[in-house]
C-alpha cells in the first residue's frame, strides 16, 4: 500500500470538509445556536489539523521506517525503528518523488532508504557503496573502488541473538564512513540469479565476483550483511528519482532499548 499517497487522500478529504465547515456549516450552527459539531464533523474536518501536520513532517522532515529483514546486520537489526531524514538529498515532491530543491547528493557509505527499483511501492533500505561514475568490483568478497582496494580490518565477532550463533566481523570505511559489516572471506563471491536491470551492459560478472560502471545519476547499494543481502549485486543500481532519504537514528527497538540512537 503506498501509504504516502493514502496520507495525501485524507488530507484533500478532510481539508474540503474543513473549509466547508469554516465557510458554511460553522456559521449556520451559530445561527441555529447549536455550538458543538455533530459527530461525523469531529472525525474528518476536526482530524485536519493533526493529518495536515503528520503530512508535512512525513513529507518533508523526517519518516519513520522499520527493518524487516537482517541484510543490514550489524549495523541495523530486525526490528529496529529507525527515523529517515527526508531534506539530507534535496526537498522532494510528496508522492510522485520529484525533487524541487537540491540540497545534497547521497555519499559513500551512507545507509539510505529508496524506492525497489523493480518494485516502487517498496522501500528498501541499503548502504551507498558507489555513486555516479564510479567503478566498483566486488571480488572474493572484497571491494575495490576506482582502483583503490578498501581495506577490511579484523572487528572481533557479532553474536546473533536470534541465531544464538556468532559470525566474523569486519570493519570497513567507505568514503568518511567507517562501519561494521558481516562477510565469509573464504566463501565463494560468485553472484548468481542476476535481473535484466537497465544497464545491465555496464556490469560484468565472473567466477570470482563483478564489476559495474555507475551510470549517471544512480548508484551502487550493498548491504552490511554480504552475504544475505539481495542489493545491486542482482537487480542494479538504485536512480536518484527513487531516492527516499538517510537514515541516521534508531528511536526504538521493543526488544533492546539499549538500541536507540545514532548510528553509522
Amino acid at each position: 500500500m503506498n501509504f504516502a499517497l493514502l496520507l495525501f487522500v485524507l488530507l484533500l478529504v478532510t481539508g474540503v470538509i474543513w473549509l466547508l465547515d469554516i465557510a458554511w456549516l460553522a456559521p449556520a450552527r451559530r445561527r441555529a445556536g447549536r455550538d458543538s459539531r455533530p459527530m461525523w464533523l469531529e472525525y474528518t474536518a476536526g482530524l485536519f489539523p493533526v493529518i495536515a501536520v503528520v503530512f508535512l513532517l512525513r513529507s518533508f522532515l523526517f519518516e519513520p521506517f522499520k527493518i524487516p529483514s537482517g541484510s543490514m546486520i550489524p549495523t541495523l537489526l530486525v526490528g529496529d525503528l529507525i527515523l529517515v531524514n527526508k531534506f539530507t538529498y534535496g526537498v522532494r515532491l510528496p508522492v510522485v518523488n520529484t525533487k524541487i530543491i537540491d540540497v545534497g547528493e547521497p555519499k559513500r557509505g551512507d545507509v539510505m532508504v529508496f524506492r525497489f527499483p523493480k518494485d516502487p511501492s517498496v522501500d528498501y533500505i541499503k548502504r551507498v557503496v558507489g555513486i555516479p561514475g564510479d567503478s566498483v568490483t566486488f571480488e572474493n568478497n572484497r571491494l575495490t573502488i576506482n582502483g583503490q582496494a578498501v581495506a577490511l580490518r579484523d572487528a572481533g565477532e557479532f553474536y546473533d541473538r536470534d541465531r544464538l550463533v556468532y559470525y566474523r566481523q569486519y570493519s570497513e570505511t567507505l568514503g568518511e564512513t567507517e562501519h561494521k559489516l558481516l562477510t565469509d572471506l573464504e566463501k565463494p563471491s560468485f553472484v548468481s540469479g542476476v535481473d535484466a536491470f537497465p544497464f545491465r551492459d555496464q556490469c560484468s560478472y565472473g567466477r570470482t565476483g563483478l564489476t559495474c560502471k555507475v551510470p549517471p545519476g544512480h548508484y551502487f547499494m550493498m548491504g552490511d550483511n554480504r552475504e544475505n543481502s539481495l542489493d545491486s549485486r542482482y537487480w542494479g543500481f538504485v536512480p536518484e528519482q527513487n531516492i527516499v532519504g538517510k537514515a541516521f537514528f534508531i528511536w526504538m527497538n521493543f526488544n533492546d532499548f539499549g538500541r536507540i540512537g545514532r548510528f553509522q
